[in-house]
């Protein structure tokens, strides 16, 4: 099996900057923009015109708004001065970043704020001087740092706004919420101011890739061209700089790559600026940069020449705090030295060492240096996909109205365009913009970060949301259909043309529970983020790391949810509309009118949203939605946890709900860290330190000799984990349905009658994650997805507890796989009638398998020529009938009928007993019984349709040989009647119509046969034996309505009936037919034990499956067989199989040493899937119960004595006689067994294993039995690491035992088939197969126990161990002896006594006063309900105990019990009844167990 590759952390690393073939930006602008400013401003002033004041020298005075109106900020007031405001620009110092307005006594002076309080001329600066009861209002600004580089963010621009005359904030600037205008007249004034990063003398070009590591491309990843523009997005520049100008800090941003098929590539770069040699600098670029002079072209040296790089990681993993680290250290480490090791080997140190976090060990701290260190811990386990959004960063940069403008936005597909100066705020923010529309994916071009070069996506017709750079509009417009929306001024910019945007198109109830969740945590950002910077460094220092990245993956999580809650509210409901396929597919069939019902859907909403919704509904986001629901795809988890979201939310509500809607899975929460410690140095040969050698002037090219080439993956193999084996998908449950079977095992644990039913359903769920494994081996795939079919209805019938949807979306996928689309839509139906609605995952297997899948032709000539031959046949029934009748009653008047061929008198009809229909006297070829539709039908009749039409019409005797009616039959069908054999085999389980493939579908469960003897019918398949002729008249009346039922489609009959019983003389061969004797009464056989015949079906506990009473049904009485499973047959020294296994679940309580039996187990398991403990019935504590398992290998090598003669029959293995062959046990019970021969086991079979004990190879293991919840568990685990394949494979034997071993135990105890069997020759328990291996016998035999394997010797033996010693009976098991046992044969006499005359108290009474008169007796392992119920069962047979009235008759006596001995007492005699837990765990299973 091939192994994945494990998670890669980082894929490439790249270097970007200018090349040679770089090409000049600016000058292929073809719109360009006016010269932007190239000095930010510095100063800000305000005079007063009145007072004779002007600007000073070099200063600038706004006289006029933006639209040309006059901006006096004392107009309103007729005595006021006029003031004006002037700024100034320059690089002598910091430039202004930041602009307010501060009244006194009101606000409180921000940190770092200077107020400007007086003009220039040193006048008062108050802007409200002359206005009667204002605070005294000043303008106040905030500079740069003096240690910021050269090129730094600041204030660029300043204007002022009047709204009364239409004007409205300048886009990419930002407003002073302060109107300038104090007075009480006079319009409302604004100041706006443009934050920028001024650039003189710069050069931009296209960016080019520098080098890169790995150089060759990986085939599932190869390296895009494009991820150098993105590095550099705003180009590789040029610049001239002052000559003593500090360096900038590098600029981090990220940027997101999609593919062709959806899948994301997050980048991560840094970028900084280094030395440029004049040299390489042409003349023409010089003069630009200002590095001539213009008149004499002189150089000038009071400047340098800079170059903007960029270093970059490229990753599937959005760890952007981690690479940001990592790419920190690289520039630092390139700027510093010398060192001793080359930058190479700490990148390639970094890309191979380092393992990606798992969930064994969640952190990796990776140790770069002595001073230099990052934490990498595993992405947080949410059903939501994984993105490098920040819900957090979008609240605080948009605030909460904002966002719901932009959630409106994106919903209708408008064109976005998110602009920032901070280039790793874009992507954050991008992403979290099509995140908070889950489960909707976009579907437009998306680009959080746009290169320049890119740009021209802005023009183009279709939506978009494209994150650039704001100085991009310092070169151009922004087009007028976008909507801009700056995150550095918290501002939605839309084009005056288009009509804005109103939330109030939104459902008002979700939407107002939104937006008070975002305002609730947009106030707890404020606090978290506005506190002192001196208090927050403190307190990250001081606290723990957990503490403080955990309260913000919190709050991320909150407001995540909160989108998320909204979008459940608006899409409530959308799955009652989607439109399953259940014709064949067309043209139309992928349009989302044929997959959804729209008009539906928006008549269910609210009329006042409908603009809203029809606007959603015909977008590519609804459309490629519904595709995704409809179809299998990728996103099956995360759309099957958000239909578990749209259960939870109520749309009427005024509050969200308290439910977390998005819950974390802590599973991850181990505090394993593993350290990764830095490159090692290497030393000399003396153990000398090497010198320092490499010392970097700039970023040096990556050299490819230098790299650290991957190491044998000792470390990757220490801390990666084992990756998932390919599997089919489909039997797998998603964790959203485990958290779901978790949560109602949780609930049905206190409910008795469903806990059982409860573990029955995971036992199905085992079946069918079996099933494609199954179906694989199956020489018929349509007979065995026919039979899982029939599994599946019985369930739905038996209201089984399904946990999740695992069964029918393994029929489901199989049936596509093996193009049967018309089954599973039947499964579709079948979930719908059961009130199942499929999940997103189930719905996407169904509608691949109906389209995938060919569909049956729809013509109906078929149909019709079969209805033709339907009535003709049932024509000449009706004419026969009355003939037949009338032959039946002349001789039952003294008349004779024609003699048969045979000179034994035919038996009459049966009933019908087993599965192919045949009566139990009949000698079936190949001595097996045959199951409908099976692979084991005699293959000498003719296969064909017409065949089956002939067998059919001579199993009812419709038609006689020789009479006239066969003229008037096809030539084909009379020489099918004639022909030889066709008499051989009366059963019509091979019909099959194949007219279509619907058709063959519908009547392929037709499995209506009657019953006949193959050596008592003549050739006269009509006539009646005269000993039946009143009861062969009322079957013959039948006939056309069994040809009716069976040319029909109709529904298989139940499988229930195929186990009734029948008259006992029916089953002797004719010759040896008597009057059958009345039966003796179960009381009499009580009474008097041994005048009783001694009957090997009376005496075992052979088959306790269905029990007597009807109404005591049971939810496993069916039992599928394979055609190839061993079944009983009543033949003369039967030959055992040559390995037979014995199960057994009977485990010892190590507490109480009390003996605690399959549904005692079963009721005491917890819901819990990783707890392997029951609890004990009787002493309440947990114990860990084990499956008993004893291997009886009989092989031997092959000798002439026992080769068989040729011509002698070959008798396959047998089970012994079920519980229909009751009356094969009584013909063997008929003789006693002569001394000296092999007796007889109470299952019907041989006792030959002492004979053959010294040839046998016997071994008993056993292993933990677990709870179908935890098999299912450790069977999903198992599968997800070793694959599907792994089932077939006979290594499950032996490296997986105990799951093996259950899954043997739990098929056999349903009947469920499987080939499990057939691994355990192949496995260390059994010797090599012998070459000379009878063709026709099942080489595996397996029965299951309901006691102990291995009795102690030393306790006390069990009761009906004693009646079968007593009724010279062998156990199957090792015998009981014990010199001391209190328990005589006249004990056992009265104890079935009372139980047969009902009174059970007395029983138990006497097996009370028994054990008290023998204080020193051995001590009882089983319970006396167990005694009690184990001796009637061995003495009457399971078909004469009714187990269910002897459950009540128990109760009811320890009931009259407790009130004298006491409930205590009686519990410490180990007295009390089976709780009701444990008797429904027998109910659903079936007591299908033998002693």
């Amino acid at each position: 099996m091939a192994e994945e590759k494990p998670p890669q952390l980082v894929d490439y690393f790249v270097v970007a900057g200018l090349t040679d073939s770089s090409k000049a930006l600016e000058e292929e602008s073809q719109q360009p923009r006016p010269a932007r400013p190239s000095e930010p401003i510095t100063d800000v002033a305000v005079i007063i015109r009145s007072q004779g004041e002007t600007p000073p020298q070099g200063f600038t005075c706004i006289e006029n708004s933006t639209s040309g109106h006059p901006v006096d900020l004392n107009a309103s007031l007729l005595s006021s001065p006029q003031m004006y405001i002037c700024y100034q620009r320059g690089r002598s110092k910091p430039p202004l970043i930041d602009l307010g307005v501060h009244c006194e006594g009101k606000d409180r002076l921000k940190p770092g704020y200077e107020i400007i309080q007086t003009t220039p001329y040193s006048r008062s600066a108050n802007l409200s001087s002359n206005a009667p009861g204002h605070q005294r209002t000043f303008l106040t600004y905030r500079r740069a740092a003096e240690s910021q580089g050269h090129n730094t963010l600041g204030i660029t621009d300043i204007c002022l706004v009047v709204p009364s005359k239409g004007e409205s904030t300048p886009h990419t600037f930002s407003r002073v919420d302060r109107n300038l205008n104090a007075g009480m007249w006079g319009p409302a004034m604004f100041l706006c101011y443009k934050m920028a990063m001024s650039k003189a003398n710069t050069l931009v070009y296209e960016a080019g890739l520098l080098s890169r590591y790995p150089e060759q491309d990986s085939e599932m990843f190869p390296l895009p061209e494009s991820v150098p523009v993105f590095c550099l997005p705003m180009g590789a520049t040029i610049e001239s700089w002052p000559i003593n100008t500090k360096y900038q800090l590098p600029v981090f941003s990220t940027f997101v790559l999609t593919g062709a098929s959806g899948d994301k590539v997050y980048g991560a770069a840094i970028q900084f600026h280094e030395a440029y040699p004049r040299e390489r600098l042409s003349d023409k670029q010089s003069l630009r940069l200002g590095l001539l002079s213009v008149v004499d072209r002189r150089p000038i040296t009071s400047k340098s020449v800079q170059t903007r790089r960029s270093i970059c990681v490229l990753s599937h993993w959005p760890f952007f705090d981690v690479f940001r680290k990592f790419l920190m250290f690289i520039y630092r480490y390139s700027i510093s030295g010398p060192h001793v090791l080359p930058l190479e080997t700490h990148i390639s140190h970094f890309m191979h060492n380092v393992p990606f976090p798992s969930p064994q060990r969640p952190r990796i701290l990776v140790q770069m240096s002595s001073y230099d260190n990052l934490l990498l811990c595993q992405p947080v386990s949410s059903p939501l996909p994984l993105s490098g959004a920040s819900f957090l960063t979008l609240l605080q940069n948009l605030g909460p109205e904002n966002a719901l403008t932009l959630l409106l936005a994106v919903l209708t597909e408008q064109k976005l365009l998110i602009h920032s100066l901070r280039p790793d705020v874009l992507t954050s923010v991008s992403e979290a913009v099509v995140s908070m529309i889950f489960p909707l994916r976009w579907q437009c071009p998306y680009i959080p970060l746009c290169p320049l070069t890119l740009a021209d996506v802005l023009c183009a017709p279709v939506p978009f949301i494209v994150g650039i750079h704001s100085s991009y509009f310092d070169l151009y417009d922004p087009p007028q259909d976008v909507i801009c929306v700056d995150l550095d001024t918290n501002t939605i910019f839309q084009s005056e043309e288009k009509k804005a945007l109103s939330p109030r198109l939104l459902p008002r109830r979700p939407c107002k529970v939104l937006l008070a969740s975002l305002h609730a945590h947009f106030q707890q950002l404020d606090e978290m983020y506005n506190k002192p910077v001196e208090e927050a460094s403190l307190e990250f220092l001081l606290t723990d790391y957990d503490l403080v990245y955990g309260r913000r993956k919190q709050l991320e999580l909150e407001i995540q949810a909160s989108f998320l809650r909204f979008m459940a509210c608006v899409l409530k409901g959308y799955r009652t509309y989607l439109l399953p396929i259940t014709q064949a597919p067309c043209d139309t069939t992928h349009d989302s009118s044929s997959l959804f019902f729209l008009q539906g859907f928006l008549k269910s909403r609210d009329r006042a949203y409908h603009k809203f919704y029809g606007q959603l509904l015909r977008t590519q986001l609804f459309t490629q939605f519904i595709e995704e629901c409809s179809f299998v795809s990728d996103r099956h988890a995360s759309l099957e946890f958000f239909d578990t979201c749209v259960d939870k939310v109520q749309v009427d509500l005024e509050k969200a709900e308290e439910a977390p809607l998005i819950e974390l899975d802590d599973s991850h929460g181990s505090e394993h860290t593993v350290f990764i410690m830095p490159p090692e140095e290497p030393v000399g040969p003396n153990g000398a330190e090497l010198p320092a050698l490499y010392c970097y002037d700039s970023f040096p090219m990556l050299q490819a000799e230098l790299f650290e080439r991957p190491r044998d993956q000792q470390m990757a193999l220490l801390c990666q984990a084992k990756s998932s084996a390919p599997s089919s998908p489909a039997p797998r449950r998603t964790k959203q349905e485990m958290k779901v079977a978790q949560r109602v095992a949780q609930k049905y644990s206190s409910m008795p009658d469903m806990w059982a039913r409860c573990l029955l359903g995971h036992c199905y769920g085992l079946w069918f994650i079996y099933l494609p494994t199954y179906v694989r081996a199956a020489p018929s795939k349509v007979r065995a997805l026919q039979m899982a079919y029939e599994v599946l209805k019985q369930m739905e019938s038996r209201k089984v507890v399904l946990p999740d949807e695992v069964c029918y979306r393994s029929l489901m996928q199989l049936c596509g796989q093996y193009g049967e689309p018309v089954l599973s839509v039947r499964v579709l139906l079948d979930m719908k009638r059961a009130g199942i609605v499929p999940n997103t995952v189930t719905y996407g297997y169904y509608n691949k398998a109906v389209l995938e899948s060919k569909w049956p032709s729809s013509t109906q000539g078929g149909r019709l020529r079969w209805a033709k031959l339907r009535n003709v046949v049932l024509g000449t029934a009706q004419f026969r009938q009355s003939l037949r009748q009338r032959q039946l009653e002349s001789s039952a008047h003294g008349g004779t009928l024609p003699e048969s061929r045979g000179s034994r008198p035919r038996p009459g009809l049966q009933r019908q007993t087993t599965w192919a229909g045949h009566s139990l006297h009949e000698a079936l070829p190949g001595g097996q019984l045959v199951k409908s539709g099976s692979d084991s039908f005699p293959h000498s009749e003719p296969s064909t349709v017409e065949a089956g039409v002939a067998q059919m019409i001579k199993a009812l005797g419709v038609l006689e040989p020789g009479s006239d009616s066969l003229a008037a039959l096809p030539p084909g069908l009379r020489q099918l009647l004639d022909g030889p054999g066709s008499s051989e085999d009366g059963s019509l389980s091979d019909v099959s119509f194949q007219t279509d493939e619907s058709d063959r579908m519908a009547l392929d469960g037709a499995d209506v046969q009657l019953s006949q003897g193959t050596g008592a019918w003549g050739p006269g398949l009509g006539r009646r034996d005269e000993n039946h002729h009143s009861r062969g008249g009322a079957l013959r009346r039948g006939l056309a309505a069994k040809l009716q039922q069976l040319l029909s489609p109709a529904k298989r009959p139940s499988l229930r009936h195929a186990g009734s019983l029948e008259q006992p003389g029916a089953l002797r061969p004719a010759s040896e037919q008597r009057e059958p004797q009345p039966r003796k009464s179960p009381v009499d056989s009580l009474l008097r034990p041994h005048e009783r015949p001694d009957s090997t079906a009376s005496e075992s506990s052979v088959s306790l499956g269905s029990e007597f009473d009807l109404s005591d049904t049971s939810l496993c009485s069916f039992s599928l067989r394979k055609s190839s499973d061993p079944m009983p047959e009543a033949s003369p020294g039967p030959k055992l199989p040559p390995v037979e296994i014995l199960l057994s679940s009977c485990s010892l309580c190590q507490t109480c040493g009390s003996l605690v039996h399959d549904e005692e187990v079963m009721a005491g398991w917890t819901p819990d899937d990783s707890n392997l403990n029951t609890s004990c019935p009787f002493c309440a504590r947990p114990f860990v119960p084990f499956l008993s398992i004893q291997i009886q290998d009989f092989q031997q090598p092959p000798s002439p004595s026992e080769c068989p003669q040729d011509g002698a029959e070959q008798l396959p293995a047998t089970h012994g006689p079920v519980l229909s062959d009751r009356f094969q046990c009584l013909a063997l019970d008929q003789a006693e067994p002569e001394p000296g021969a092999p007796l007889s086991l109470c299952n019907g079979c041989k006792d030959s294993l002492v004979a053959r004990a010294s040839a046998s190879r016997s071994e008993l293991v056993t292993f933990a039995y677990l709870s179908p919840l935890v098999l299912r568990k450790e069977l999903e685990s198992l599968l997800e690491n070793e694959g599907s394949d792994f089932l077939a494979q006979p290594e499950l034997v032996d490296s997986h035992p105990i799951i093996y071993w259950n899954l043997v135990w739990y098929f056999r105890r349903l009947g469920l088939p499987s080939n499990l069997l057939q691994l355990v020759l192949a496995s260390q328990h059994i010797r090599p197969m012998p070459q000379a291996q009878p063709p026709d016998g099942a080489p595996v035999r397996v029965r299951l126990l309901w006691d102990v394997l291995t009795p102690d010797l030393d306790s006390c033996p069990p009761l009906y161990a004693l009646w079968r010693a007593h009724r010279n009976r062998t156990a199957p098991l090792q015998p009981f002896h014990h010199p001391s046992c209190p328990f005589s044969l006249a004990f056992l006499e009265a104890v079935l006594s009372h139980v047969g005359l009902g009174e059970v108290h007395k029983a138990i009474a006497l097996f009370l006063e028994t054990l008290a008169m023998q204080p020193h007796s051995p001590p009882l392992q089983r319970s006396i309900y167990r005694e009690i119920l184990f001796l009637r069962l061995a003495a009457l047979g399971r078909e004469h105990v009714d187990i269910a009235d002897f459950d009540k008759k128990y109760k009811t006596a320890y009931s009259k019990l407790a009130s004298s001995l006491g409930k205590e007492e009686l519990r410490r005699q180990r007295a009390q009844p089976l709780s009701s837990k444990a008797i429904d765990c027998r109910r659903s299973f079936g007591a299908t167990l033998e002693c």
